[in-house]
């Protein structure tokens, strides 16, 4: 292990800049990952690097983290164990400033094992350089509040639902999270199987106490039943999509409750849309992966969705007045909004030569204003690869109506999801700057290497820079997000222990 002096984060800019850093001269462990770390308003904050020591005794294996400033300093480094189910852990700042490792790649053989049980994050404390398993909670059906430091085998999980189903027919089911608003908030449910109800919202202060309970879908069935879409919560108020079903027919409501007392202030009708975009609003996926599609701003909250009408026809934004808790609803469709912009588009989504416009990214903008980026992909087939090509930027205004639509063109890459990689905000949120990749021939030597395209839409005005990022000598190149104004490269070459950052200032 390398010994690394331990600095608080919020010295970070008092020290010297660094440019480089060897990943593998950290730790005396096997690099298994590296992330970015944002913090609640999505800035930068730094990153953290893993290493992987193997098992050590007991059927535990040790783990290291090492913390980087966003300047590539190394500022704290810890040793700690964890079960074996464990393969790498994912970063991320939590609303408290604490930095947890979330379990993000298994080790699936050791679920079959009879002692296995479900692996715990981890919580670094960056102002004392600490790690220890994160405590969860538990609420039960007598109104007990349990917290828990040592997760059931997943053999007596199993077992203790089957009994408890026998017995009531159905298992009760809980989940308790901290919340930033102070306290925890914690839902409830009896699960039969083919449906629940009896649904609870319940928030408790700092000391575990009962403040207020808000009950749902008291009766519900296989065919009547409610349920409740969180779409955000703040200091004063809860706000989320009551839907209520019965059978075929399928009503819903903005939900607003007061986070102090649990009252509903308003519960208003939402329409205009189909109830199958009302209900998917919340997510949105692009090869099988969960985009980010909303945002929070001081007076409202935005969420971008699916158009449902027979199969997925565009975009849905919705856009929640924090004040008067009015709901703006608006579509953007294939046909006819974005096909005079983009050729060969058809109503739902495709492109030329089998190939569709598959999501990839969505900005938010103050004025209610969104970009949506799109990627051409072709999926696998019995007999071909997945491709992808051109990458389309569409830019919307304030009214979701079509402002422009920007076509990357790029050269046609085999056996890949996506040659896009990643983005960033500028300038306090106002404007954004996303980074792909293309495989394109030299003109001079003809030899075909990768590119990395950096693309920045300021003042609404677009903007292009290439650098290239080929493997060379060996070494597969990787871009990361880095701070503002700069990229992070990776230079990784796993026979030769090379696995070296860096910084590039971008020009715009």
């Amino acid at each position: 292990m390398k010994k690394i002096s331990f600095l608080i984060f919020g010295l970070f800019q008092t020290f010297a800049f660094s440019q480089t850093q060897d990943l593998a001269s950290l730790a005396s462990g096997t690099n298994v990952g590296m992330n970015a770390l944002f913090d609640t308003k999505d800035n930068l904050y730094g990153y953290v690097s893993i290493y992987s020591y193997g098992k050590t005794h007991d059927k535990m294996q040790k783990f290291e983290y090492v913390l980087l400033d966003k300047n590539l300093n190394p500022v704290a480094n810890k040793e700690f164990e964890a079960n074996m189910l464990v393969a790498n852990y994912y970063g991320y700042v939590d609303f408290k400033g604490q930095i947890i490792l979330q379990p993000s790649e298994f080790n699936y053989l050791q679920a079959f094992s009879k002692d296995a049980t479900r692996p715990v994050s981890m919580v670094i404390d960056p102002q004392t350089n600490t790690v220890k398993p994160k405590v969860y909670y538990d609420y039960l059906e007598n109104g007990t509040f349990v917290e828990i430091t040592q997760p059931k085998s997943f053999k007596e999980e199993r077992k203790e639902n089957r009994a408890e189903k026998r017995e009531k027919g159905y298992n009760y089911i809980s989940s308790v999270s901290e919340i930033k608003e102070g306290g925890y908030l914690a839902v409830e449910l009896n699960d039969y199987g083919r449906y629940v109800n009896k649904n609870s919202l319940i928030r408790f202060d700092e000391n575990k106490k009962q403040m207020w309970k808000y009950s749902y879908n008291t009766d519900g069935s296989k065919k009547v039943f409610s349920d409740l879409t969180i779409l955000e919560r703040d200091e004063n108020y809860l706000y989320g999509i009551l839907r209520k079903v019965n059978d075929d027919d399928k009503t819903f409501s903005v939900l607003i409750l007061d986070m102090k007392t649990g009252k509903e202030v308003s519960n208003k009708p939402l329409t205009g849309l189909s109830p199958e975009t009302i209900y998917n609003i919340d997510v949105l996926y692009s090869n099988g992966r969960k985009i980010d599609n909303d945002k929070t701003f001081d007076d409202k909250v935005v969420y971008l969705g699916r158009n449902y009408e027979k199969g997925v026809k565009g975009f849905a934004r919705l856009m929640l007045d924090k004040k008067n808790f009015n709901v703006d609803l608006k579509t953007l469709n294939y046909k006819p909004d974005l096909s005079a912009r983009i050729p060969r588009l058809s109503a739902d989504g495709g492109v030329e030569n089998g190939y569709y416009l598959q999501t990839k990214d969505v900005y938010f903008m103050s004025d209610g204003s969104v970009g949506i980026l799109s990627e051409k992909f072709k999926p696998e087939g019995q007999y071909n690869a997945p491709k992808t090509t051109d990458l389309v930027f569409i830019n919307t205004d304030k009214d979701f109506k079509v402002k422009d639509v920007q076509v990357f063109e790029k050269e046609k890459s085999k056996w890949v999801n996506s040659d896009y990689l990643f983005s960033q905000y500028l300038n306090n949120g106002k404007d954004v700057v996303f980074f792909f990749r293309d495989y394109q021939k030299d003109e001079v030597t003809r030899e075909k290497k990768w590119n990395l395209f950096i693309n920045t839409i300021i003042n609404g005005k677009f903007k292009q820079e290439v650098i290239p990022i080929s493997q060379k000598d060996n070494y597969v190149v990787t871009p990361y997000v880095a701070k503002e104004g700069y990229i992070l490269l990776r230079e990784f070459n796993e026979k030769e222990k090379y696995n070296k950052v860096r910084l590039e200032r971008l020009n715009y």
